[in-house]
C-alpha cells in the first residue's frame, strides 16, 4: 500500500464570461497551447463524445512534462471529471472536477476539486500557488471570449517536394544550422536535453525596421510521423502567443510540407510595434505577412535541401 500523501482540494474563481464560455474553453483542450502560456501540445488520441483521452505536453518547473489524461465531459451539467492515467508521480494519478455554474448573464464561478501527490517537502501553500496560477491563467483566457476572433489568427503555407521525405524533415529538425541557411535568421541555439524534445533560442530580423527580433520555443519532434509542434515560450512583442506545426505528406512521387501557425496578438502593443493609430486589423495583416514569409522561405530551402540531394545522387 502506498504511502504517498494526497492533497485533496477545492478552489472557486469568478470570471468575467458567460459560463458557456468557460465550460467551452476547458472541453476544447486541442486550443490550449495557443490560449494557456504552460500547455506545450494537446493531442487528443480517441474520442466517443463523451469520454476522451488526452495526451499532453506542459511545462512545469521549466521542463516539458507529457502525461495522458482521460476526462468525461458532461456539457448539460457543465461538468469534467479527469484523471491523469501515467502522472508524473507514478502509482498516485491526479483527478478531479471542472464544474462551471452561472453567475448572471455574463458571469460564472469556475471550481476545481482535485486530489493530487504531494510531493516530498512540498507544501499545501505550494500546491495551492500552482492551482491559483492555473486558474488565473484559464480566467484571463475566458475573459477575452468576446475579443477572440480579432485576436487571434490561424493560417498555413506548403509547398511540394520532388524529393525524400527523411531530408526534408532533417532539414527542419536541424534548426540550430538555420542562422547560415535561412535570410531571417541570425542566429539560433538549440539544446535537446530529452529526445524529441528541443529548446530552441532564435534572433531574426524583424520586417521593415530590421530590429532584431528573440524568440524561445520548444519543439517537440515526430520524426515516425513526419512532424514538428512548436510552441514559443519567449515571443515577440505582437504576438502573447505563438503555436505551430510543420508536418509532411508524402505519396508516390514526393512529399507535401505544411506550416500552420496559430497566433494569440497582445492588444496592448499594437500602437507601440506598428505606431500610433494601429488596429488590430493591421496587427494581423502585419503577424500574417511576416510570419508566413518567414515560414515559406524555411519551406522553400527545406525543398532545395531535399531536391539537390537527390540530384546529387542521380
Amino acid at each position: 500500500m502506498s504511502s504517498q500523501r494526497v492533497h485533496s482540494a477545492q478552489h472557486t474563481v469568478s470570471v468575467t464570461a458567460p459560463a458557456g464560455v468557460v465550460y467551452g474553453l476547458l472541453a476544447d483542450a486541442p486550443r490550449w497551447p495557443v490560449l494557456l502560456p504552460d500547455f506545450v501540445h494537446v493531442e487528443r488520441v480517441d474520442f466517443d463524445g463523451t469520454e476522451e483521452r488526452l495526451r499532453l505536453w506542459h511545462l512545469r518547473h521549466g521542463q516539458v512534462c507529457s502525461a495522458l489524461v482521460r476526462r468525461v465531459l458532461r456539457p448539460r451539467e457543465r461538468r469534467i471529471e479527469f484523471e491523469l492515467q501515467d502522472a508524473l508521480l507514478p502509482g498516485a494519478p491526479t483527478s478531479g472536477t471542472w464544474s462551471v455554474a452561472s453567475d448572471g448573464a455574463d458571469r460564472c464561478l469556475l471550481t476545481l476539486r482535485h486530489e493530487r501527490p504531494a510531493e516530498p517537502r512540498q507544501t499545501s501553500e505550494a500546491l495551492a500557488s500552482g492551482v491559483r496560477a492555473e486558474l488565473a491563467a484559464l480566467r484571463e483566457a475566458a475573459e477575452r471570449w468576446d475579443r477572440l476572433d480579432e485576436l487571434l489568427l490561424s493560417f498555413e503555407e506548403s509547398v511540394y517536394v520532388c524529393g525524400a521525405p527523411e531530408l526534408v524533415y532533417d532539414f527542419l529538425y536541424r534548426i540550430e544550422d538555420w542562422a547560415e541557411l535561412v535570410p531571417d535568421v541570425e542566429w539560433a541555439e538549440v539544446t535537446e536535453d530529452q529526445p524529441g524534445v528541443q529548446t530552441a533560442v532564435l534572433h531574426t530580423c524583424a520586417p521593415e525596421t530590421g530590429e532584431t527580433l528573440v524568440s524561445e520555443a520548444v519543439r517537440l519532434c515526430f520524426p515516425a510521423a513526419g512532424r514538428i509542434v512548436h510552441k514559443e515560450t519567449v515571443t515577440p512583442d505582437l504576438l502573447a502567443a505563438h503555436y505551430g506545426e510543420w508536418y509532411l505528406e508524402p505519396d508516390a512521387t514526393g512529399v507535401r510540407v505544411v506550416s500552420t501557425h496559430q497566433v494569440m496578438l497582445r492588444e496592448s502593443a499594437v500602437e507601440a510595434v506598428l505606431g500610433a493609430g494601429a488596429l488590430l486589423v493591421d496587427a494581423r495583416r502585419h503577424a500574417r505577412e511576416w510570419l508566413g514569409r518567414s515560414s515559406t522561405e524555411a519551406l522553400v530551402l527545406a525543398r532545395w535541401h531535399a531536391e539537390s540531394a537527390v540530384r546529387r545522387l542521380r
